[in-house]
């Protein structure tokens, strides 16, 4: 079934290049595999039989990436030995319409978080101007463990400003966790992060009032090929789906609306 889901999706329709040398319509596993942020080795053993037991997760990316309807993707669940998800369970669910809507900034960098900070998908120019994300696995995922005990990230942050983005991190993991006390993956999250950041357990345990929203939607990233650029930063919630929508954005006409193409030609050029 899953090569058969395969077959049927247009490269066109989720932004890969259609080349005259595509023997079939569909989506090549690597294509697929890089979508859904799992090996090819892996997808391979999926399609032959040979992994039989995907993580829910798994299943979700690979849902996701092949555009599946509901119906459809709750089959997939059942399939993978896996209920489908329900109300109590943080989504990681992109919709079609907000898939449309991401479509519409295919050019845009753009990342999406669930609930839990938990990277859904970046596009193209998103990894072109932070760095690659598909190759990103378990944890590594996870923006509070990036912040406070992975490599980090191209933001450019003064250590007070790092401190209240952690704080303010944490906070919201909070809120999720009291929004969905029976999803067990959370809880697990919760648990490994508590074990790899010291400082993870004193923010979650702290009784201090969370910092305010950031006030600055101003952030630079320094960029390893094109240098330092400015820019708007705006995190849309999608609300029903609990979804964190980063969009990044440069004033046109200005040099870091130069910096920000270049970077984007630059990293696609790279990925394709």
């Amino acid at each position: 079934m899953l090569r058969r889901f395969r077959d049927r999706v247009a490269p066109g329709t989720v932004g890969l290049p259609v080349g005259r040398r595509r023997r079939a319509g569909g989506l090549r596993r690597e294509e697929l595999a890089g979508l859904a942020g799992i090996s090819a080795d892996y997808l391979t053993r999926l399609e032959q039989g040979r992994a039989t037991a995907p993580s829910a997760q798994v299943v979700e990316a690979l849902a996701r990436a092949l555009r599946l309807p509901d119906s459809e993707r709750d089959l997939f669940y059942r399939l993978a030995g896996h209920a489908a998800p329900g109300l109590d369970v943080v989504p990681s669910r992109v919709t079609p319409s907000v898939q449309r809507l991401l479509d519409r900034l295919a050019h845009t960098p753009v990342v999406v978080y669930d609930a839990t900070w938990t990277l859904v998908m970046a596009n193209a120019p998103y990894d072109a101007l932070m760095g690659e994300t598909t190759t990103w696995r378990g944890i590594e995922r996870n923006a509070i463990w990036r912040n406070l005990a992975g490599p980090g990230g191209r933001v450019v942050h003064t250590a007070q400003e790092q401190a209240e983005h952690e704080a303010r991190l944490v906070a919201d993991l909070r809120l999720t966790a009291s929004r969905y006390p029976a999803d067990r993956e959370l809880k697990r999250l919760v648990g490994e992060l508590a074990s790899r950041c010291p400082r993870f357990g004193d923010l979650w345990e702290s009784d201090a009032p969370p910092p305010l929203p950031d006030p600055s939607k101003r952030k630079v990233v320094d960029h390893p090929a094109v240098g330092r650029i400015a820019l708007d930063c705006d995190t849309l919630i999608v609300a029903f789906d609990d979804l964190r929508i980063t969009v990044y954005t440069a004033e046109p006409g200005t040099e870091d609306a130069e910096r920000l193409a270049l970077a984007i030609v630059l990293g696609t050029q790279t990925l394709v």
